[in-house]
């Protein structure tokens, strides 16, 4: 018997009292316990939304980022790359004035001829506790605790992964062509078609925290985020995709505002679906949430949805200056929606 299979059985046991724990919760009206898988922006627009409506929040991050601070460190100290645990971190601090003045704290980056320029303040601190205390998890939920923050924060894996694309007219003189493009902002900037993506490690250990979240969970939140290299490497770690796949809680897909130039060039919302059941073939949703203003064809997006099992929402989500961005009271109020219209479980407010 393998490691993941032992581990994964061992979850399975634990489910039913999990399903026990879930009914309790309904019969008294609790917060649900809501999980978000992400990186980046994306992930940091659906936080700051979902801390709004619920005060039991896990963010499960994606941990193959390779530049910036994020990849200096990791290439000097071989951690985990700590950027977009950061913006997690950053987007789940309270509105009152210390949550306010950390999340600008650990935002900020240092500006100078040196070693330092470039660095952000939140990198250093997270990598410092690692070293510290030598556990990933304690050391993100000591600074979640420092600064205030509304929910916990987990990396997706135990180690830092390198992201890799099969991309097709990479070469712009080769349109044709379909050659590997490695590393996570390399592929978030890409000319060409990205056709698939996977990870090294091709089985990298799930974060057991992460795994016992999404099983414990009333609710999976995925994306928005960058497709392939934010939303996907989710799909790609094993024992996590094994916990989606199994989980009581209901999912849901919360998609972009406008493709990502790069990466999704010319991708409709459809497509995004498409290219995400091609990686996760047995991974079912149950809601897709869109902005009504970015779905040109509703029709082919429900096809889409429906083939994942899943119905559409469309709210009106974007912020109102025009921007690509997500307004967090206006994706708050949409996410409140969907957790009573499918499937309530409880008064939460």
């Amino acid at each position: 018997m393998t490691g993941r299979t032992f581990r994964m059985r061992r979850m399975r046991r634990l489910v039913p009292s999990r399903t026990r724990g879930r009914e309790a919760r309904a019969n008294c009206g609790a917060q649900p316990k809501v999980v978000a898988l992400g990186g980046g922006h994306g992930l940091s627009a659906s936080l700051a939304a979902l801390r709004r409506i619920t005060g039991d929040l896990t963010a499960v991050v994606t941990v193959a980022d390779d530049g910036g601070s994020s990849g200096r460190l990791r290439d000097e100290l071989g951690v985990l790359p700590p950027g977009d645990l950061r913006k997690a971190l950053a987007a789940l601090c309270g509105d009152d004035d210390w949550g306010q003045t950390w999340a600008r704290v650990i935002q900020h980056r240092f500006a100078s001829e040196g070693d330092l320029h470039g660095h952000a303040v939140g990198n250093l601190l997270i990598v410092a506790l690692w070293e510290q205390l030598g556990d990933h998890v304690k050391a993100l939920d000591l600074v979640g605790k420092l600064l205030g923050a509304h929910g916990r924060v987990l990396p997706m894996s135990a180690v830092p992964l390198q992201l890799q694309a099969l991309v097709r007219g990479h070469d712009p003189a080769a349109p044709e062509e379909t050659s590997t493009v490695c590393g996570q902002a390399t592929v978030a900037l890409t000319p060409g078609e990205v056709q698939s993506v996977h990870v090294v490690p091709e089985d990298p250990p799930a974060v057991p925290e992460a795994v016992e979240a999404v099983l414990d969970a009333d609710w999976v939140v995925l994306g928005p985020g960058s497709w392939f290299s934010s939303v996907i490497p989710h799909l790609l770690v094993p024992e996590l995709l094994d916990a989606l796949q199994e989980t009581k809680a209901r999912r849901v897909l919360s998609l972009n505002l406008a493709p990502q130039p790069g990466e999704t060039s010319g991708f409709s919302p459809q497509r995004h679906l498409e290219v995400l059941a091609r990686h996760a073939p047995k991974l079912a949703l149950d809601v897709v949430l869109a902005d009504e203003d970015a779905v040109p064809d509703r029709k082919s997006l429900t096809d889409a949805a429906e083939r994942l099992g899943a119905t559409v929402e469309l709210a009106r989500v974007a912020a109102p200056d025009g921007s690509p961005t997500h307004d967090p009271e206006l994706l708050a109020a949409a996410y409140d929606r969907i957790f009573r219209m499918h499937g309530r479980i409880g008064p939460w407010r």
